[in-house]
């Protein structure tokens, strides 16, 4: 037994799957509950995956990333921005919405950071003035959730707006983006995430939701697409694809199966912005990015 107040110096043990109920026969299977980041984390790479979900208790991340203290700072303040009453809705009012909201972790220093606030500063003012004051979004950093037969899914959308349509109220999903520039249809064509939001939302509030758009701050720019019933299918069907992927590996470790089989590495660019690079040894043989590496590639456009 070990000794009390003495550290353990065992590796992390995978945590079990939920304990398995005893089956009768037609019993519908257990429902995958997941969010666009849980899927999006093990199609990244199963071994993130499972240092985020399965291991407990989990690795140690590495330091926080200046780029999304950023990017959460301007979504938390264009939220804020939403909530003020209408006649205070004015860029005059978004450097103390931005300031109230400010997240400070992984910059390089304080002149890093101050600069990266003014840039903040800069694209909501520019971003606010395209927008309507008066026009109040269906919903701004609202939850939505839908179960199919393999999924229990829910999502924050950044913005739910209503829009007429040919044939009555129509909705679109409004994406912030602070990141790398460059997107385009594609990228908002190909985002599970938009999809699985448009396909809840649709269900949530009994209207079409088609229309999905990518508003990238630091640009100006929207990347949009007009899904199809079709399409937000496909997308669903993709997402319960590596849901069932992922309830296998965590019912092979339950088993006893090795963990690092169940859920394997996928070495490439993105180990060099992984959390737990230092924990995976695949990653480990990747160079580091520094904490405020991105912050560049904003200020370069890139």
């Amino acid at each position: 037994m070990r000794r009390a107040g003495r550290p353990s110096t065992s590796p992390p043990r995978p945590r079990a799957a939920e304990p398995e109920q005893l089956g009768f026969e037609g019993m519908p299977e257990r429902l995958f509950v997941c969010t666009p980041s849980r899927l999006g984390a093990y199609a990244d790479c199963p071994r993130r995956y499972r240092y985020s979900y399965v291991d407990r208790p989990a690795p140690p991340k590495g330091p926080p990333w200046a780029h999304n203290s950023l990017g959460a700072s301007v979504h938390t303040a264009l939220k804020n921005w939403y909530a003020l009453p209408v006649d205070r809705r004015r860029s005059a009012a978004l450097a103390t919405l931005l300031k109230g909201t400010w997240v400070r972790d992984g910059y390089r220093d304080p002149e890093q950071e101050r600069a990266a606030f003014r840039r903040a500063l800069g694209w909501l003012e520019s971003y606010v003035a395209t927008l309507d004051p008066e026009t109040e979004p269906l919903g701004v950093e609202r939850v939505v959730a839908v179960k199919t037969g393999v999924l229990a899914f829910n999502g924050r959308a950044d913005r739910i707006d209503s829009r007429p349509g040919p044939a009555g109220a129509e909705l679109a999903i409004v994406d912030y983006k602070t990141g790398r520039a460059g997107l385009d249809t594609d990228d908002a064509r190909g985002s599970q995430a938009l999809a699985l939001y448009a396909y809840a939302a649709e269900r949530v509030f009994r209207k079409p939701c088609r229309r999905v758009e990518l508003h990238h701050l630091p640009t100006g720019t929207i990347a949009a697409h007009e899904h199809s019933p079709q399409s937000l299918t496909r997308q669903v069907s993709r997402a319960e694809e590596t849901a069932r992927d992922i309830m296998a590996a965590e019912r092979s470790v339950a088993d006893g199966g090795d963990p690092d089989q169940a859920f394997p590495t996928a070495p490439g660019p993105r180990c060099g912005w992984c959390d737990y690079r230092r924990t995976c040894p695949a990653g480990a043989q990747t160079p580091g990015k520094e904490p405020w590496a991105a912050l560049d590639r904003v200020a370069d456009g890139g």
